[in-house]
């Protein structure tokens, strides 16, 4: 048996397992294995601005939750729009250039998405992340013609751990939560889409297997080994 059919395989076996209808993937550390390139960033800014921050606190308020929510923490005080929009976008600038030179997919993702395409199932990209952001990885990756929804940070009320970005996502599609199969990295998505009635795939790029263990399945990247 061939690797690629072994994958394959193991894609039905997931896709049956979870009666999934619909697939939504988170973008950081989830498309993309790039959370270290976010963390160089936020380092070279928290500098610039003479703070520091933990490994802890960057899981616990900044990976995974929209970019006003993370600034707002960093500045420790509550913002308008127009002001953590202006800081947000110095952030996400100093990000897209140095990542750039090292921009790739989670290994497999390709593989997957053609795949799922292949059967029909409808695929959607729910982050907490800004367009600016997305549109760059479209531009550096041949991916956008797979997604059918898109949903960011600047569509929803309430960033994650609320479930409001899911059930945006799985309205759009026109497809029932409940047969909705997530992918993220972070426990805070992992939340948010649970809380959305939604099963929830983790990809072990950004946290540990530990730490990703509220998840219904845990896996390393998009070629399933390591599943758990």
């Amino acid at each position: 048996m061939s690797e690629k059919k072994s994958v394959d395989e193991k894609i039905s076996v997931i896709l049956k397992k979870f009666d999934t209808k619909a697939v939504i993937f988170d973008l950081d550390g989830t498309l993309l294995d790039n959370n270290s390139f976010h963390r160089k960033t936020w380092e070279a800014y928290l500098k610039n601005i003479e703070k520091v921050i933990s490994p802890e606190e960057f899981h616990a308020y900044i990976n995974g939750r929209t970019n006003k929510d993370a600034i707002e923490y960093i500045y420790g005080r509550k913002m308008s729009e127009e002001e953590s929009t202006k800081y947000t976008l110095e952030k996400e600038s100093l990000y897209r250039k140095l990542y750039k030179p090292f921009i790739k997919p989670v290994p497999g993702l390709l593989h997957f998405l053609e795949i799922l395409h292949k059967k029909n199932i409808p695929m959607a990209i729910a982050t907490s992340g800004i367009q600016p952001n997305i549109d760059f990885m479209f531009e550096n990756l041949p991916i956008k013609h797979y997604f059918k929804v898109i949903v960011n940070s600047s569509h929803i009320m309430n960033g994650k751990p609320h479930p409001e970005i899911y059930l945006k996502a799985a309205s759009q599609l026109d497809i029932s939560p409940k047969n909705c199969l997530v992918f993220e990295d972070a426990v805070v998505g992992i939340r948010s889409a649970k809380a959305a009635g939604m099963k929830v795939i983790a990809v072990a790029t950004t946290q540990t297997k530990e730490e990703l263990s509220i998840a219904d399945m845990i896996v390393d990247d998009f070629n399933f080994d390591g599943n758990e």
